[in-house]
């Protein structure tokens, strides 16, 4: 019997709709419901230890998975089985992750799994854009303790008109391409792209997401009203001592307070925060230690970030000592690295990002290979964070999803200012050299420099900031920080980064940690981080003002050439033979692709020297080569027969034609070598298709004076009888052989 299902229907508005459905799956969770739009169908599953796990954070795992069974494939590989998730399942995590996690309980620590798959893939529904959805759905239905609903939505823009989740097609022609995560009365994280939008244009945007997300989240407490909403289960807190947290702000807060005034550099200043913690510390006896290690140090984080964030608040200074407007000082290298096709060094105080560029044919696209999507990319960047960027040793365990995130973020703030008729194959890789706040800004901004010193045609230069927001509810007070630290990030109230050119907005990516946060802060915060990011454009364009007019000379140069598709095998030959003799004696690299609407060939001709590039195009032009009927061209021997030389046109070497001795000069030519010999060049006339021997024709005596006195022979009358024309088909034993046959019958019936 199937058991009852309880279901919410939300409309999107424009007759589609989205359903929240419960009872029927995966019961044994704390937590299941399955998410459906059209076709598209996700599963969400949450499970939460009862007990707290030994550590002082909450062990939370948001895993998102796409099956292939979902859109009836195979999955790729010899295993034929799903394995580690894909760089676009990653970034689907961490967006549900980010908008989740503030919202459990700061004290709460058991482990918790948040676990959502594609179960039904629909090509009209972009299955992304719900996952935060199921994700708080699940968590409303179970009797985990979390603080309100959220829902997570994507908007684009078409002609001025917002749409909420929009479809694949639809996303194409869009100018924005956002993801929003909020609650019913807070936006809490923005990340996306756009086609330089202006700080106004973005702020409504979240705005027409906001609205969307609010009827997500009523639905899905009337879910949970059905369905029955469960007790929120008690969990053992964490220890509190309000007495000690209040000794120790006493003992730390001035000496803190001092010490961030000081304005000195992080390793500095970290170590007189570590002075300042081991003299509490000592302050209090072992026994004590023991017992409250852990509350102390709690308590002395708390204390000192209070100092930091009032310092900011009261008197408009920083930890570096700089004003909330302030950058810190740029430097700035391109063309650092000999053997790369491009490269740069963008240092922006104690932060420094060294990018490379690589350029390459369409074979060395980045192939993506999800149920959902299908594709490759022509450009993409890599990100890398190794632990010495910020002075430590720990494991190295693969690309983490920190890594996957910030590169992303930095392929769509750069990847709409590459030319859509760029030849090559694009590949950027910043490799983080120290950190100390935004090195994904800092990556925005090499690789800008280093695509411009590759001489890839930017159609303008990109840059991005990092900003920071503090703000005293009480007061009122509130001070948006320009180019966080990296300790900024971690007290503030906000921390967005922001990408673009002078004309816009091309990226950006929000977190955003206090509740009510109004759009007039954000405003505000936005129109300060343009200032910033004219400020780092104005030092990245001093360094190199514009891309290089062309690649390196050690650089590959590429040469795109569309062909026929009846000449697609011809290039290629029997088994790759032709292809592969003319990339060796060229020393190039020949890819061919097939335009999907056109059906032509796309021949991508790649070689570090013109010469062997110059030879791959001659020889697709001899190939292409057409003579004109009535045209002279000039002609090369390469054969010599008993009734004829083979000529080459020299202009389409190895295109050949038969020169006939007939047509060799106006005498009668007893042997060829009598006329001409190997190797000479002359002209000859083109005929086009001679109608008598169905080939082509050309004539060395046509384009020759004719000898004195000559008389041309007198035309044939194929009209004539009695001679050898009557035997054609017609005239073939004609009233004779058909009489005969009739005679033999007519005796055989007498």
């Amino acid at each position: 019997m199937i058991p009852k299902t309880y279901k919410e229907v939300i409309d999107l508005g424009d007759g589609r709709e989205i359903s929240i459905e419960t009872g029927k799956l995966a019961k044994q969770a704390h937590g299941s419901v399955v998410v459906q739009s059209g076709k598209c169908m996700l599963l969400c599953t949450v499970v939460s230890n009862y007990k707290a796990a030994d550590v002082d954070f909450l062990p939370l795992t948001v895993d998102y998975r796409e099956k292939f069974a979902a859109a009836g494939r195979y999955p790729g590989g010899f295993f034929k089985r799903e394995a580690r998730p894909s760089d676009g399942e990653v970034l689907t995590m961490r967006l549900v992750d980010r908008v989740l996690r503030p919202l459990f309980p700061k004290d709460y620590h058991s482990e918790t799994q948040v676990m959502i798959q594609l179960m039904s893939h629909d090509p009209e529904v972009m299955p992304d854009a719900m996952a935060g959805l199921a994700a708080s759905a699940a968590i409303q239905l179970s009797d985990i303790p979390f603080e309100t609903p959220i829902s997570e939505v994507r908007v684009g823009r078409i002609n001025g008109e917002f749409i909420i989740n929009p479809t694949l097609a639809q996303l194409a022609e869009s100018d924005i391409d956002m993801m929003i995560g909020a609650s019913a009365d807070s936006v809490m994280m923005v990340e996306g792209e756009m086609d330089e939008i202006s700080e106004e244009e973005m702020t409504e945007a979240i705005k027409a997401a906001h609205e969307a997300i609010k009827i997500q989240c009523e639905a899905q407490t009337k879910l949970a009203e059905a369905f029955g909403k469960k007790e929120t289960r008690e969990y053992e807190p964490e220890r509190a001592d309000e007495d000690l947290a209040k000794k120790i702000h006493d003992m730390a807060y001035d000496k803190v307070y001092a010490v961030a005034k000081a304005g000195s550099s992080k390793h500095e200043r970290g170590a007189a925060f570590a002075e300042i913690k081991e003299e509490i510390i000592a302050s209090f006896s072992e026994e004590e230690v023991e017992d409250f290690g852990d509350l102390i140090s709690k308590y002395y984080s708390k204390a000192e970030k209070a100092a930091v964030r009032d310092l900011t608040l009261n008197e408009g200074l920083r930890l570096d000592g700089r004003k909330t407007t302030e950058i810190r000082p740029i430097w700035c290298e391109v063309d650092y690295l000999p053997s790369t096709h491009g490269s740069s060094i963008f240092t922006r105080g104690e932060t420094q990002a060294l990018a490379t560029v690589t350029l390459g044919t369409s074979r060395e696209a980045n192939q993506i290979d999800m149920p959902s999507f299908e594709g490759e990319e022509r450009f993409y960047l890599h990100y890398n964070f190794p632990p010495f960027s910020t002075g430590e040793a720990r494991p190295i365990r693969g690309t983490s999803r920190r890594e996957v995130g910030h590169g992303n973020l930095a392929q769509r703030a750069l990847k709409g200012m590459v030319p859509e008729d760029c030849p090559y194959t694009v590949r950027v890789v910043s490799e983080v050299l120290e950190s100390n706040g935004s090195s994904s800004m800092a990556t925005v901004c090499a690789g800008t420099m280093a695509l411009m010193d590759a001489g890839v045609k930017l159609k303008k230069p990109v840059s991005g900031i990092a900003m920071g927001l503090i703000t005293d509810t009480e007061s009122g007070k509130y001070a948006v920080l320009s180019d966080i630290l990296g300790d900024e990030d971690h007290l503030g109230d906000m921390d967005f980064k922001v990408t673009g050119t002078a004309d816009g907005i091309t990226a950006c990516q929000m977190d955003i940690k206090v509740k009510g946060l109004s759009y007039e802060i954000l405003v505000n915060a936005l129109k300060q981080a343009r200032d910033g990011r004219l400020h780092i454009l104005s030092k990245l364009t001093d360094t190199i003002a514009e891309p290089n007019t062309d690649v390196k000379d050690h650089a590959p140069k590429m040469v795109t050439r569309r062909i026929p598709n009846e000449f697609i095998g011809a290039l290629i030959g029997p088994g790759g033979k032709n292809i592969q003799e003319l990339q060796k004696e060229t020393e190039t690299t020949i890819v061919i692709n097939e335009d999907p609407v056109t059906e032509e060939g796309i021949v991508e001709v790649l070689g570090v020297g013109s010469k062997g590039i110059d030879a791959v195009l001659a020889r697709i032009d001899a190939m292409l080569f057409k003579p004109e009927v009535g045209s002279i061209y000039e002609v090369k021997v390469i054969k010599m027969l008993d009734f004829g030389a083979v000529v080459e046109y020299t202009e389409a070497p190895g295109n050949e034609v038969l020169l006939h001795v007939s047509e060799l000069a106006w005498e009668r030519t007893e042997n060829v070598s009598d006329v001409v010999n190997m190797g000479d060049v002359f002209d000859v006339k083109y005929f086009g298709i001679d109608p008598r021997t169905r080939k082509e024709k050309v004539s060395r005596k046509a384009i020759l004076p004719k000898p004195e006195g000559w008389e041309d022979r007198p035309k044939r009358d194929n009209n004539k009888g009695g001679n050898r024309d009557n035997r054609g088909r017609d005239n073939r034993n004609k009233g004779n052989r058909r009489d005969d046959r009739n005679r033999k019958d007519n005796n055989k019936e007498d």
